[in-house]
């Protein structure tokens, strides 16, 4: 099928798959995206949301997340699913022993919350993310993204305008909720 081949062959002999690589000391190609989640922010930074995802899942405390932005706001918020176990585990250390066993009650917990939000800064410091790809609002969520939520593909990549439009009224709440603090 000379034709397709064709369309994903570049002048120079690359073969385009959509992945967005960076080339990492020991000389080996690392694919840190996927070109077409790349998206722009509202002063024109363009923002890689799997490399940031994978960013804060270095945090014990996020066991899933989607990082959101758009071409309107300044920022980016996210939808955090917190490691379950990890928070049961905090939250009898942290003198919430009574929500330990309740995953609606850890997040709907405002000390969870801020716990998970000061360990993502953290993180987020530690390993350099520029300004405008740190998240400003988080929500929590009770179940992890999965195959059967519709949340996931086949092959365990999330399906970014499925998890949009399942928590539009989240995002809307997280921009307006920095739109009333001035961030």
């Amino acid at each position: 099928m000379k034709e397709k081949t064709d369309s994903v062959l570049t002048k120079d002999g690359w073969f385009a798959t959509g992945d967005v690589g960076q080339w990492r000391l020991d000389g080996k190609l690392q694919i840190v995206d996927r070109k077409k989640n790349i998206f722009k922010l509202a002063q024109g930074e363009y923002i890689r949301p799997e490399y940031i995802e994978n960013v804060y899942k270095l945090s014990c405390f996020v066991g899933n997340i989607f990082v959101h932005g758009n071409s309107t706001e300044t920022y980016l918020v996210a939808v955090v699913w917190p490691d379950m176990e990890v928070m049961e585990g905090w939250c009898r250390q942290n003198g919430l022993g009574h929500i330990a066993k309740s995953t609606a009650d850890i997040i709907k917990s405002d000390t969870v919350k801020q716990a998970i939000r000061a360990d993502m800064a953290k993180i987020a410091k530690r390993e350099e993310l520029t300004g405008f790809e740190k998240v400003k609002r988080i929500h929590l969520i009770e179940e992890d993204f999965t195959i059967d939520n519709g949340l996931l593909t086949s092959t365990m990549k999330l399906k970014r305008n499925v998890a949009r439009d399942m928590f539009k009224e989240a995002i809307t709440a997280m921009y307006a909720q920095a739109a009333q603090s001035k961030l």
